[in-house]
């Protein structure tokens, strides 16, 4: 069974542009999900994701990358706002900057992130126009713990999206990302819930062990939590 936690979850959200897996997650929230997003932390100063935030009444925090001479002075800057928000999860959502070890040390097994790709395909920009390329048959998005390799942790969960013949990167994009928006906020469900746990790089969902890709899922017709 999995542990009840005395309080709500404290989600602190990292991100750097339009912000609409932001905006899913506050929805979800609001419809009863166990998680608090207690912060939101742009490292654009214009970021739409910060109206969101605000328009969900939540704290929000500028750390302008260009603003900083070198990596770790904006590192820096970046733990001293997480810290202050006292965050029992992490999450990435167009965070456009490459953690360094060192500062994801500091959140062992606390950090998600959401790629717009089945893992380990496919890392980094441009994931939609490079499947199209590939003329692959399948595309879709995974939500993986973070370390320091780029889009390389360990992988939680997966959601395929077929590839259709009228499809360009932008319509393929739409569709992968209502998958982004149903997917990330029921992983972080399981991880309020005490049932997630990443340890040395192995995921497990209630004490059992996870694969390689992690759950492989379906996105249903309708809303629901995955139990």
């Amino acid at each position: 069974m999995p542990i009840v936690r005395t309080s709500l979850c404290r989600v602190v959200v990292l991100i750097g542009g339009n912000g609409s897996n932001l905006q899913a997650l506050i929805d979800n929230a609001a419809k009863g999900l166990p998680f608090h997003i207690v912060g939101v932390i742009s490292h654009r100063p214009n970021a739409y994701g910060l109206a969101r935030a605000k328009k969900a009444h939540i704290a929000t925090t500028i750390i302008d990358h260009k603003q900083f001479a070198d990596v770790a002075s904006f590192e820096g800057a970046l733990l001293t706002a997480i810290e202050n928000y006292a965050p029992d999860l992490i999450l990435l959502a167009g965070f456009m900057r490459v953690l360094s070890a060192d500062f994801v040390s500091h959140f062992p097994a606390q950090i998600l992130n959401i790629h717009p790709a089945l893992l380990p395909k496919y890392k980094g920009l441009h994931t939609h126009q490079r499947v199209l390329d590939a003329k692959d048959q399948e595309h879709g998005v995974s939500v993986h713990f973070v370390t320091h390799e780029l889009d390389g942790g360990p992988i939680v969960a997966q959601v395929k999206v077929p590839v259709l013949p009228q499809d360009d990167a932008d319509l393929l994009a739409a569709r992968v990302l209502v998958a982004e928006h149903w997917l990330y906020s029921q992983v972080v469900a399981w991880f309020a819930q005490n049932r997630l746990k990443c340890d040395e790089n192995v995921v497990t969902l209630d004490g059992k062990r996870l694969g390689s890709l992690g759950l492989q899922l379906s996105l249903p017709t309708g809303q629901g939590i995955v139990s």
